[in-house]
């Protein structure tokens, strides 16, 4: 599909290259006039194909990598540092600051998002919204947490004063998917707890994070956000073997997330923050309302191509009804509209990876060598950076469709007439994310949930899956995630309870009176923050 230029609307043109030139380190914005890597948009505005070159970012390597993890272990300063000792007030007057900043780059991320991934125009839009209010909620949850602690507590006669407090220097890696909001549920909450951090943006869904880099330098101390670009493998490895990084924050894949892990020399003090892959299913139950079931179904599998790690990417459908929803649902995939993402009405978008139609061509291919056929008419259909959705049934265990995660365009359809045969194949999946089930009936329902709740970590009835809203627990079982990620989790995730704690005694109690009337220590203090 191509766009002439002229077509696009002018506030969505990209006029001139983004030629990224700087790295963010140390509270610097360091020249950089090595090596560049190129950046480019799987939107094509020629006459015949060819990706759009957007700009160049620098490509840093290991002695960068090290300038970075010596900076943020500075600012950390073993626990001394300004940011980790910062009143909590203060601490929230620069993220405030650093949120102040980054709504005046809406309109630049928002085409960014659309360009470099290929996500349509109200999800970018909702991408950058819903980033600004989850940093509010977490400042509040973070206000929150400090009012519960401001207290001191007496049990066996011991008073103790209890708080979370920070665990070092953090190394954020966020996914192309979701490279604001995913990342900045890692990167935000990291900060919030007093930690300094190290964050390279994801491959794809780089250039989005430019127009932020005045805003982190300006907003906190020297050396607590750091900003890396480049190869990941090249410049997270060294990092890692510095044995300086005390959390992994990483929303991608398991390899990478073991791969880091092997780096760290002391592993045992390395904390692990991870959303990984999800392989979630749909089970469509006999009674369930099938208009319901295939809407919900359709936005499941498909919202942004599929490329979620919430996308529903299996539907088991009983055997009483899966002739009349294949025919239903095939329809309702055939409708949806491929265009380019500021275009009216569209769902199916460019992919960003140039690899990806050819993998999901590879998934097609098997299955219908073991016994699958595409059942919607234009499923498979290819153009340069994209592959239509492809309806594949009836899928068995032999098909590698059923076992990866295709993080695309591709649906697979399993009858099933024994419930036991989602059940089976969800415990033995390396996946546990989360399951959406499709019925009238909660006597149908009753016995699956006591099943279903040990098997991922969210059912959702008669709706697909999803993140939000992101105050409600994020997190998976095996292979899936490692911690858990909301609001109030996450700021827990990173931060570590620790006390101070006084036998009772006359002399002691004289001593606490003494430091909570002088406000001399940013820990021992009953203040509340509103």
């Amino acid at each position: 599909m191509k766009t002439p230029y002229l077509e696009i609307p002018s506030a969505y043109r990209i006029t001139s290259l983004f030629k990224q030139t700087t790295y963010l380190v140390g509270g610097e914005l360091k020249p950089w006039s090595g090596d560049t890597l190129d950046v480019f948009s799987s939107i094509s505005t020629t006459e015949t194909y060819q990706p759009t070159k957007l700009g160049v970012i620098p490509l840093l390597g290991k002695k960068e990598a090290l300038e970075a993890v010596t900076a943020a272990d500075e600012a950390y300063n073993n626990g001394r540092g300004t940011w980790p000792t910062m009143k909590v007030y203060d601490r929230v007057a620069c993220m405030e600051k650093f949120v102040d900043q980054m709504k005046t780059k809406r309109n630049e991320i928002v085409k960014l998002l659309m360009w470099e991934i290929g996500k349509n125009l109200p999800d970018s839009e909702k991408e950058f919204d819903r980033t600004v209010e989850y940093i509010y909620a977490t400042i509040e949850a973070f206000k929150e947490i400090d009012r519960a602690s401001a207290k001191l507590e007496k049990h066996a006669g011991v008073y103790a004063h209890i708080r979370r407090g920070p665990l070092g220097v953090v190394l954020c890696l966020g996914p192309y998917n979701y490279p604001l909001n995913e990342t900045f549920s890692l990167l935000i909450p990291a900060l919030m707890m007093g930690n300094t951090v190290i964050f390279k943006p994801a491959k794809y869904g780089v250039l989005l994070i430019t127009p932020l880099l005045e805003a982190f330098r300006d907003s906190f101390p020297a050396g607590v956000v750091n900003i890396l670009f480049g190869r990941g493998r090249v410049v997270a490895t060294p990092i890692m073997e510095t044995g300086k990084v005390t959390v992994l924050g990483l929303i991608g894949n398991s390899t990478s997330a073991n791969a880091l892990q092997d780096k760290h020399p002391k592993q045992n003090r390395l904390r692990l923050v991870l959303g990984l892959e999800a392989k979630n299913p749909a089970i469509i139950l006999p009674d369930a309302d099938l208009d319901l079931a295939i809407e919900e179904c359709l936005i499941g599998t498909l919202s942004f191509n599929g490329q979620r790690c919430t996308a529903l990417k299996i539907l088991y459908v009983h055997t009483d009804i899966v002739e009349e929803f294949n025919r239903r649902f095939v329809r309702r995939v055939d409708e949806l509209r491929f265009g380019n993402p500021w275009e009216d009405g569209v769902t199916l978008t460019p992919l960003p990876e140039p690899g990806k139609p050819d993998y999901i061509q590879e998934l097609i291919d098997d299955a219908k060598k073991k016994g699958a056929s595409i059942i919607n008419a234009r499923g498979g259909e290819r153009l340069d950076n994209f592959i239509f959705p492809a309806v594949l049934y009836p899928v068995n265990t032999q098909m590698r469709v059923l076992k990866e995660e295709q993080f695309g365009p591709v649906i697979p359809v399993v009858p099933f007439s024994d419930i036991e045969t989602p059940l089976q194949q969800m415990a033995a999946s390396n996946y546990g994310q989360q399951v959406s089930v499709f019925s009238k009936g909660a006597e149908r329902i009753a016995p699956l949930i006591d099943v279903l709740v040990n098997l991922v970590c969210r059912v959702n009835l008669n709706s697909s899956c999803q993140r939000g809203p992101d105050v409600y627990p994020f997190t998976g079982r095996k292979d899936s995630a490692f911690s858990t990620l909301s609001v109030h989790d996450a700021l827990r995730s990173f931060s570590i309870r620790t006390f101070v704690a006084s036998k009772d005694s006359e002399e002691n109690k004289i001593i606490l009176k003494k430091l909570l009337a002088s406000e001399a220590s940013n820990f021992m203090n009953t203040n509340y923050v509103l």
